[in-house]
């Protein structure tokens, strides 16, 4: 009897010290916070990724801004990404250096400022959403610690961002960006249009008559195009698209853009199409990208 109750509390030591290891390598997720934004007129919310040891340390830590696509909210990578599991392992495995990771909410405004003024995201993540959450929590507000990533829209917003602000940002990790040519969006069905892009670019346009102003200010060809080699080298690229996505094409076009302005960058194209799937078996080599800038070369 004595033997089997030294064995039990041997078990129960174990379990307990296997758990306190797990908790000491599991990251803290806050699913719902927000940023009130005068800007935007409304509170707006966000999800965050705190390393392991972020409440026993009092280090600062880089930061890694990772945008959801379109239809999606802040949830989106926590949910269907299961982006705190990822970033756990590989932090503990060294993959990546412990970082926080930020969610924010973009609605269907791809991350842009629409024509008509109505709804202003990009001066709000630029001008508020960022310092807010810099000054909230323990992290190094300078560029070299900086990275942006994001997939589908939020791939769309990672380029934009990452092309027009390259003062703030080491590098950029767009996955199945949604780069989209001019052909494409001068021959895109009407209803297609309207329901995507007509609240950003102008209501009732057709063809060539969508290739306007605030088009091109966010396209991001177009900006690759108007920048020198010098000007986009400012910033590490790691571009990744399935090879079955509907947007390879836009993807190819933005290797090709980069490569003949002799910018590096990294161009991956894997099995698979525009789904969860994919993204979650690119997002740690994203990552690991994202946390090599921040080292000393």
């Amino acid at each position: 009897m004595k033997k089997i109750c030294t064995h039990i509390s041997m078990v129960c030591i174990l379990l307990l010290s296997s758990y306190a290891l797990m908790a000491q390598t599991q990251g803290k997720v806050y699913e719902t916070k927000t940023v009130k934004s005068t800007i935007l007129g409304r509170d707006v919310r966000y999800t965050v990724y705190l390393p392991a040891d972020y409440e026993i340390s009092s280090r600062t830590y880089p930061v890694v801004y990772l945008l959801h696509g379109y239809t999606d909210d802040n949830t989106g990578w926590l949910q269907f990404g299961e982006i705190n599991r990822y970033a756990d392992k590989a932090i503990a495995e060294g993959t990546i250096p412990p970082m926080v990771i930020v969610m924010p909410n973009g609605d269907s405004s791809w991350y842009i400022n629409a024509y008509d003024g109505k709804e202003s995201y990009e001066d709000f993540f630029i001008k508020e959403f960022m310092p807010a959450i810099e000054k909230t929590y323990h992290i190094k507000s300078e560029k070299r610690y900086r990275g942006i990533a994001g997939l589908s829209m939020g791939g769309f917003g990672t380029l934009n961002y990452a092309l027009k602000y390259p003062q703030l940002f080491a590098a950029c990790a767009p996955l199945s960006a949604a780069v989209i040519d001019d052909d494409a969006i001068a021959g895109m069905p009407d209803m297609n249009y309207e329901n995507t892009f007509g609240q950003l670019y102008g209501r009732g346009l057709k063809g060539k008559d969508r290739l306007n102003a605030n088009w091109y200010k966010n396209s991001t060809l177009k900006i690759i195009e108007q920048k020198t080699g010098d000007e986009l080298k400012k910033v590490r690229y790691w571009i990744d698209c399935g090879d079955d996505d509907f947007l390879t094409k836009g993807n190819c076009l933005l290797h090709i853009a980069l490569t003949e302005k002799r910018v590096p960058h990294e161009y991956r194209v894997r099995d698979g199409a525009h789904t969860w799937t994919y993204w979650r078996t690119g997002i740690t080599d994203a990552l690991k990208f994202i946390g090599d800038s921040f080292h000393q070369q």
